[in-house]
């Protein structure tokens, strides 16, 4: 056998690296916590024994109806359409039944193939071939005959075998990335309606910053009638409120491409779909567990389908290095054959014929091996898509558990902000209708509460955003399950 191609106990085909890897992944479910961390040369990807912002302990799978876990109804409904419904998904379908196609057109060479014939003649044979003199005449015959020929190529060094183990592999990975596909739509259908939440509580916030700054104006305009106030003051306030009017064209725009977004993502028109909305203060912040990177490995879609990716193309390679080696081949036809038709199906018309033919390639300009060299390039190509898999799915989780800490950890302090403000604006339009306090600390007590206002509708979208990105970065409840589902189904197909 090639170095870098085995089988399982299955007769399915491994690369050494990932025998080892999955080997090893393994062991550190086993030991959870206790392990080290583990360097594995082989990829050259560490595996540590927990997140650095995340707990150092084993945890199970997330929820698969991880959405379900913000506590919103309409999102739940658009979750389920997604699922039926998005164009990316649909067209990922029809991947798995191309490939599921080719798998079984790289398994055909495996069996013989036997085909049937009949034929049905006549010819003319001119004189001068029968007789050196004349007088020549010629002589016409006809030939019928009904026959049947079978054909078998000895997979003597298995590279029919290879061929059709990545052909298999290759459907699995087709499979993998479909659920790659699901997943991508069902984190961007959350991630979208949470913007178009955010977008409606942002333009609420404005709506009710011009009905304050409106307020303020009035009582400006009740001081300019006493003389305690100026034109200026009122040109001042005016353009608060004209600034705060500004503000929602923006806003409005934001909400109403997020709607249409979502109508796309959940493969309607946007006049098709109709959206409510509400708050992001009615979404429930969900809790949620990293577990051990090790676990990781055995719960994104994304690697395994690498995984798939890689060991198909070492089958490939393994089959591109056999193509080096002779082609044995068995041919036998056997049939009728007979000059007259009426004795076309007599014992004496039957003819057979068995043979056996070696083929070694001797002078090819060098095309089988440069093959060869082009499926190795292929195969270190994606052995670094592999490795660097790995490496972004641990860089996806640590980003989203940093983003989930400190926008957490934002959004306090920003709410803190807001209340401070409200308070600092509440004593401000007091004092301004006693009329003990200048326009400027007017403006600036307002324009600080406006601002925290809008801020803190960012923060929460952030928040939110990240717990989206961290369910999505888990593998959204994918598991060695939906692993060796997309193993059977591939072997069904095939």
């Amino acid at each position: 056998m090639v170095p870098g191609y085995r089988r399982d106990l299955a007769g399915h085909p491994v690369g050494h690296s990932l025998f080892r890897l999955t080997s090893a992944t393994a062991i550190a479910l086993g030991l959870g916590a206790c392990l080290p961390a583990d360097q594995r040369p082989e990829l050259g990807v560490a595996i540590t024994s927990n997140f650095a912002a995340g707990e150092r302990r084993a945890s199970p799978a997330v929820s698969p109806d991880w959405p379900r876990l913000f506590r919103s109804s309409e999102l739940n409904r658009l979750v389920e359409r997604t699922s039926g419904a998005n164009f990316d998904i649909a067209i990922a379908m029809t991947r798995i039944r191309q490939a599921d196609a080719q798998s079984r057109i790289s398994a055909a060479a495996l069996y013989p193939t036997l085909s049937g014939s009949a034929d049905a003649s006549r010819s003319s044979r001119p004189g001068t071939l029968g007789s050196k003199r004349g007088p020549f005449s010629d002589s016409v015959g006809n030939t019928f005959s009904l026959g049947l020929s079978a054909s078998y190529q000895l997979d003597f060094w298995g590279k029919n075998r290879a061929t059709a183990d990545a052909g298999r592999l290759a459907a699995e990975a087709t499979r993998f990335d479909r659920d790659v596909v699901a997943l991508t739509a069902v984190s961007s259908v959350t991630s979208t309606y949470f913007q178009v939440l955010a977008a409606q509580d942002r333009l609420n916030i404005a709506r009710d910053n011009i009905t304050v700054a409106e307020r303020t104006l009035k009582v400006i305009q009740a001081r300019l009638s006493v003389g305690t106030a100026t034109q200026l003051d009122i040109a001042q306030q005016e353009s608060v409120v004209a600034q705060q009017k500004a503000s929602v064209p923006a806003l409005e725009l934001s909400l109403r491409q997020a709607k249409v977004t979502l109508a796309v993502l959940v493969g309607e028109t946007p006049a098709a779909i109709t959206i409510k909305g509400g708050s992001l203060n009615a979404i429930a912040v969900p809790a949620v567990r990293a577990g051990l990177p090790s676990q990781l490995l055995q719960r994104r879609p994304d690697i395994a389908e690498a995984e798939a990716k890689l060991t198909a193309q070492e089958a490939t390679l393994y089959a591109a290095r056999a193509a080096l080696y002779p082609n044995i081949t068995l041919t036998g036809q056997g049939g009728l054959e007979s000059a007259l038709l009426k004795n076309l199906l007599r014992p004496d018309a039957a003819f057979a014929s068995a043979a056996a033919g070696l083929v070694q390639p001797i002078l090819d300009g060098g095309n089988l091996r440069a093959k060869v060299e082009l499926e190795r390039g292929t195969a270190d190509e994606l052995i670094a898509t592999y490795r660097k898999t790995i490496v972004n799915a641990f860089a996806d989780v640590e980003n989203a558990l940093i983003a989930i800490q400190e926008n957490t950890r934002h959004e306090r302090l920003q709410a803190e902000v807001v209340t401070s403000a409200r308070r600092a604006y509440s004593i401000t339009e007091q004092r301004l209708r006693e009329g003990t306090i200048d326009i400027v600390t007017l403006l600036n007590t307002q324009q600080t509460l406006f601002q925290a206002q809008d801020q803190l509708s960012q923060v929460k979208l952030q928040k939110l955003t990240a717990y989206v990105d961290l369910f999505k970065a888990l593998g959204g409840g994918w598991s060695e399950t939906d692993r060796r589902a997309a193993i059977v189904a591939t072997e069904a197909a095939e």
